[in-house]
């Protein structure tokens, strides 16, 4: 797909997707299509907003409208330093050539939206498409948060992005909250009157060590994952910061390991006698899809027509299904037969681009069958 490529090459970084933004507008432009470009780059902190065009489908039989069902891809990557350059290996492998990321996540799925537009222009949908190209994913689902659902006219959807097999569906995703502590000690010099000081880092690790981080169950995780301060190897550092976050399926699980974690800070700094800040914030909400779900059952009618053996999952990570399902959607996450994402090791198969395409229009044939599934 040399459109897969072309994406991946444009680079599109969290707050730098106003290249990959104009290149999706023009290539669905030149279909024919009108793309709407909201003020989500403001409150999201993209370079752009996010993008939405509509295919209407085949009127039915008895002349009414067939309805509407949602796709999703994210146009925004995680940072990388180089230039990414596309490769497909011999065993037909889309790789990045350099030590960057490939861009699949999200790429993939945008290239398979793009692709899906461009034969539902030829070939009229049997059911109305929404294909929605979200801003600033990476960084806690911002650009999702700051689009206007009430655009949309389709109450089911599906959201291309799990890095995992084909066949995989993603029935339940934690609540993220993110953590920060500011330990505020009292500097001295650390050779010559270090009774005189009290040290912001030592604290920060008594509150770590205290701290239960990891796996914690089956649906919970929690941890730190970065510690700064100090200004020199001979000074008693009397500022040191902690950024952390605990993500669990159960959202009352979520908020008392939050709450655990920030006992420890706060004991850590009285035993060390200083002052400390702490913040938190949680930045998406968690779900289970119920089985009776119509999402769920166009997902797994489509795999199962392909010959897929559909398989039911649980994430650790988040994605826009978070936030389409809080505000009331039936959204489903979909793996898309990516691998190793956000790293120099990410990769696609060409095959899984073409097979997420027929899945895509396989959902939209399986709701044309049958309008119950995507009228609410």
């Amino acid at each position: 797909m040399s459109r897969f490529v072309r994406l991946c090459e444009t680079a599109s970084p969290t707050g730098e997707e106003r290249a990959i933004a104009d290149l999706v507008r023009s290539e669905l432009e030149l279909l024919g299509l009108e793309v709407h470009e909201d003020d989500a780059a403001g409150p999201a902190g993209a370079a752009a907003g996010n993008l939405l065009t509509r295919i209407p489908g085949r009127p039915r039989e008895d002349g009414t409208d067939p309805g509407y069902l949602m796709f999703c891809a994210h146009l925004d990557t995680v940072p990388h330093d180089d230039r990414i350059e596309v490769v497909l290996d011999e065993h037909g492998v889309y790789r990045s050539a350099g030590e960057t990321i490939l861009g699949a996540d999200n790429k993939a799925a945008v290239a398979v939206l793009i692709e899906m537009a461009a034969r539902s222009t030829v070939d009229a949908p049997p059911v109305g498409l929404e294909l929605l190209f979200t801003v600033a994913e990476e960084q806690g689902l911002r650009g999702a948060a700051a689009f206007d659902q009430s655009q949309l006219r389709s109450t089911v959807g599906f959201v291309l992005d799990h890095a995992t097999d084909i066949g995989e569906v993603i029935t339940a995703a934690p609540t993220h909250i993110g953590i920060r502590a500011e330990f505020h000690g009292v500097e001295a010099h650390a050779g010559l009157i270090p009774e005189s000081g009290r040290s912001a880092i030592a604290a920060a690790a008594g509150a770590i060590a205290e701290m239960k981080l990891g796996r914690l169950d089956m649906e919970t995780t929690a941890n730190v994952g970065k510690i700064a301060g100090g200004t020199s190897g001979n000074v008693i550092p009397g500022f040191c910061a902690l950024t952390g976050e605990a993500r669990s399926v159960d959202p009352v699980r979520v908020t008392e390991v939050i709450g655990e974690m920030t006992d420890a800070m706060i004991w850590a700094a009285s035993e060390s006698g200083i002052e400390i800040d702490v913040a938190t914030e949680r930045h998406f909400a968690g779900y289970r899809v119920e089985d009776d779900s119509r999402a769920l059952d166009l997902a797994e009618s489509a795999l199962a027509s392909r010959g897929h053996q559909p398989q039911r999952i649980t994430t650790g990570g988040g994605s826009d299904a978070n936030v389409f399902r809080e505000r009331g959607m039936d959204c489903l996450l979909l793996a898309n037969g990516t691998y190793a994402n956000h790293t120099s090791d990410e990769n696609v198969p060409r095959e899984n681009l073409s097979e997420m395409l027929e899945i895509c229009l396989a959902i939209a044939n399986c709701a044309g069958d049958d309008p119950a599934r995507v009228e609410a």
